[in-house]
């Protein structure tokens, strides 16, 4: 039996490294949740990620920048193809999704068209928002694509206590 698959956006390896911040705690929170889910779960998942999660953890502070890139040496790498720049404008064009938040449709589109099951992220903005993934959904399976199920850490994170 295979393992689910999942795509792991750049916001939760970000939230892997780094100091816990001390002035936000719910963001304090959510670190610790994606360490944990790193640490207990990860196993239980086959990982992925995209050219664009690269891109995207390479900025920044040097060395942080070299810690996320070292966690995602390990994961499998989806290619951004002509079907994903394709599925991400109509994203953009349609789905409510920000010409600002091109790569986040980029992320979208990846796990959609490589038939990921889901999508990882804290990125509550422009990807995991409620009010823009019907439509999301909808536009991926328009376009022939079974869409990625968008969740959190927290999410995948499983109840193993018996609770």
């Amino acid at each position: 039996m295979s393992k689910p698959s999942v795509y792991i956006e750049t916001s939760v390896v970000s939230y892997l490294v780094g100091w816990l911040n001390q002035r936000d705690l719910g963001v304090a929170y959510n670190q610790q949740l994606t360490r944990e889910w790193w640490s207990r779960r990860r196993e239980d998942f086959e990982l992925f990620i995209s050219p664009v999660v690269f891109e995207e953890a390479s900025k920044g502070d040097p060395a942080l920048a070299s810690q996320r890139l070292e966690y995602l040496a390990a994961l499998n790498v989806l290619d951004v193809t002509a079907a994903v720049r394709s599925l991400a404008v109509v994203l953009l064009r349609t789905a409510g999704i920000p010409k600002k938040a091109e790569l986040d449709a980029l992320h979208i589109s990846v796990a959609a068209v490589s038939g990921i099951e889901y999508l990882l992220t804290w990125n509550c903005t422009h990807i995991a928002n409620a009010e823009i993934l019907p439509r999301v959904y909808e536009v991926c399976r328009r376009e022939g694509y079974e869409p990625p199920f968008v969740c959190t850490p927290l999410e995948l994170l499983g109840v193993t206590d018996g609770r």
